[in-house]
């Protein structure tokens, strides 16, 4: 048995294309160590990656010298030079990490679907963008062998949206990485504050700056908030995404420039200490086909206030606050009730530890190779478990 991956969509690199996919590439890959052989296992990466990383390690490369990070460029070779290799190297499975496989393939594929936004949020992606997903994704999940579904409501949304069959369905939750717990060395989040300049309260939102995480009606919520006493900071931490260029001139227009920041992208290695140093994590994005970062705050004993759409409610469950993202008043309204209310906070850090063990990058690795055995049909694929 020979399974393919393509990872081209991961980066190590410090900006955006380093968060949700290619975090998903990496940790998936780490935990198939666990599972598979490493002669079975052969990735297709980037010409930027590095080839030492641990997800790496244990399996073949096969690096272009292509562009890839360049999406046409990208998309080109996954239609034309992808499925030729795939042949010449007698693959048995592809892995598709993101929505869309090659429509000419010379064997069976897994396809993951990480959301639907194209479809629901029409206006977040550039018009190019949003035809190349939409054509493209429903002709690969009517050819896909599996679809792997990172929430139950991406994969409801696949069977409304795409009529696809749910039983070709497997939904597979994202784990958290172990590096996300609370910070036990004091004095390390002590220096990190001072190095940051950062108060002792502070709320934060971590995520790429982009249409669809609402980031407009989170400032106009916190404007709304210290009109009734919130004295906290705003930070704004992430890489800019596609048209974020409305964030700056709404802050001004609020007449919130001392109290919110822009503090840009936040490398991984850093993000724990992000989390940990804040009062309040806030999170209300319109859309989430899953939701790594309320999962991470979680992680660390942050409490989390966020969306109560798609699938944000399956990840925090009773563990956090959930608010209608299309309100700034009722947002408002937690965001002061959660920093004023020590004892609140406690309760929703406990709780949200608690729930954030559920969710473990081992499990997805299981989960994910269970699918690679329902797609080539087999009774059961033993597993190379890895001490």
């Amino acid at each position: 048995m020979r399974i393919a991956f393509n990872a081209q969509l991961l980066s190590y690199g410090q900006w955006y294309r380093s968060a949700g996919i290619s975090r998903y590439i990496d940790r998936t890959l780490v935990g198939l160590a666990r599972f598979l052989p490493s002669d079975s296992m052969i990735a297709f990466v980037g010409p930027d990656v590095l080839v030492d990383a641990p997800a790496l390690r244990w399996l073949r490369l096969i690096q272009t010298h292509l562009p890839t990070y360049r999406p046409l460029v990208r998309i080109v070779w996954e239609q034309t030079v992808l499925p030729v290799a795939l042949r010449r190297l007698g693959i048995d499975l592809l892995h598709a990490p993101a929505y869309v496989a090659p429509l000419v393939l010379p064997c069976p594929s897994v396809v993951t679907f990480h959301d639907l936004s194209f479809y629901l949020l029409p206006d977040a992606f550039n018009r190019q963008n949003r035809i190349y997903l939409r054509t493209l994704s429903r002709l690969t999940a009517k050819r896909a062998r599996r679809l792997i579904a990172v929430s139950e409501a991406t994969r409801q949304d696949l069977v409304h949206l795409l009529d696809v069959d749910p039983t070709r369905i497997d939904v597979v939750y994202n784990g958290v990485d172990e590096r996300f717990r609370p910070e036990a060395n004091s004095e390390r989040l002590a220096r990190f504050r001072r190095e940051r300049g950062l108060p002792e309260q502070f709320i934060l939102y971590l995520g790429t700056l982009e249409p669809r995480k609402n980031i407009p009606t989170l400032l106009r919520a916190y404007a709304a908030a210290r009109q009734r006493g919130l004295t906290a900071p705003l930070v704004l931490a992430g890489g800019r995404g596609w048209r974020d260029q409305t964030i700056e001139p709404l802050i001004e227009e609020l007449g919130m420039t001392g109290a919110v920041r822009l503090v840009g992208f936040v490398p991984m290695d850093e993000q724990v200490l992000w989390y940990n140093a804040a009062t309040l994590f806030a999170f209300p994005s319109r859309y989430e086909g899953f939701g790594f970062p309320v999962l991470e705050a979680m992680a660390c004993g942050t409490p989390v206030v966020a969306s109560n759409r798609s699938a944000l409610p399956e990840v925090v469950g009773d563990a956090g606050v959930l608010v209608d993202p299309d309100e700034p008043e009722a947002l408002a309204e937690v965001l002061v009730s959660v920093v004023h209310d020590d004892a609140w906070r406690e309760d929703l850090a406990r709780r949200g530890r608690q729930r954030a063990e559920q969710f473990t990058w081992d499990e997805a690795a299981r989960a994910t190779f269970e699918s690679y055995r329902r797609a080539l049909d087999l009774p059961r694929l033993t597993p190379t478990i890895k001490k």
